[in-house]
């Protein structure tokens, strides 16, 4: 039996989980959520496993109406989510019935929310992931966005409605997509392509996204970066937070559903720990750059994985909830 019916899909709304960067030894794009540190956390407070597919909701929120009982956590970027017109928390386990209607208003903070539910959202794996890749037409629900009539299916949950209902993360931990700060990357590694003064401006000046970017990649307008011996080079391997200039001197940040290749000088890579804070920065948002050693960026996933290591020891449903 169906568990959400689609009324209104919002802008853009995919069914994704963790992505299959298994795949991408094939030329395969890993795809997967943008921010995969709040699609964590919406999973573990679900009662899922990290990687269950739930979804991912841009700047416009749907509309669902609930067929079934059941449990979702809503986390991510704040885009005003409602049940049945009543303002809710996000970050919370909130208990839904039969009818319950979701629906969202204007976007407070962030860019892209995750909506999970108790069980996951059953559909198809195609090469070992549920995400969606709208490129590809392959993945999530028929290979693209939702759209008004769909009907999502929900897994069995792991646990009884009653015991999920209410847990909640600690303020202290929810991330902050309010106040800017800057991301984080690790320079190269082909930095020394470039004139003295591009990489001065690349580091100490702001950019902003452009209107055209997007899940592939985010284009950014600011500094003209200038390379000492052209753009090109021989095609190498590129994953999500890869930064390419290509010959118009503009960086291009590669997200979730990049390529596996490109063959433009590469002025740096953003650390793992700050993918989910750029994963929630939308057009005309200002981004500026801070260069961290390695030993730094390990550091910073350790923090963050450590804390949802934590999250995830919910048997006995205490650990860091309140």
């Amino acid at each position: 039996m169906e568990f959400v019916k689609v009324i209104k899909p919002g802008l853009l709304t995919t069914i994704q989980d963790l992505g299959r960067p298994q795949q991408r030894v094939f030329g395969v794009s890993a795809s997967g959520a943008m921010d995969s540190f709040s699609f964590r956390i919406a999973n573990i407070l679900a009662g899922n496993e990290e990687n269950t597919a739930a979804l991912e909701v841009t700047l416009v929120g749907p509309h669902l109406v609930f067929q079934q009982e059941g449990v979702m956590v809503i986390t991510g970027g704040n885009l005003s989510p409602s049940l049945n017109n009543k303002p809710i928390s996000m970050w919370k386990a909130i208990r839904i019935k039969k009818g319950d209607e979701l629906t969202f208003g204007r976007c407070l903070d962030g860019c892209r929310s995750y909506i999970a539910f108790s069980g996951g959202i059953d559909v198809p794996e195609v090469m070992g992931s549920r995400s969606t890749y709208i490129r590809g037409n392959y993945g999530g629900f028929e290979g693209r966005a939702l759209k008004a009539g769909d009907l999502l299916m929900i897994g069995k949950p792991q646990f009884n409605h009653t015991v999920l209902n209410g847990r909640r993360l600690r303020p202290i931990d929810t991330p902050d997509f309010k106040t800017n700060r800057p991301v984080r990357i690790i320079l190269g590694p082909h930095d020394q392509e470039f004139t003295k003064d591009s990489l001065t401006h690349f580091l100490t000046e702001e950019y902003s996204l452009s209107n055209d970017s997007d899940r592939m990649g985010y284009r950014l307008m600011g500094p003209q970066l200038k390379h000492i011996n052209g753009p090109d080079i021989i095609s190498d391997f590129i994953s999500m937070g890869t930064i390419q200039v290509p010959g118009n001197g503009y960086p291009i940040i590669h997200m979730a559903d990049c390529g596996t290749s490109g063959g433009y000088t590469k002025i740096g890579v953003v650390i793992t720990a700050d993918l989910s804070f750029l994963g929630q920065r939308k057009p005309g948002d200002k981004i500026d750059f801070q260069p961290i050693n390695i030993e730094e960026a390990h550091h910073e996933l350790r923090i963050q994985e450590t804390l949802l290591s934590e999250l995830s020891l919910i048997n006995d449903m205490t650990v860091k909830l309140s």
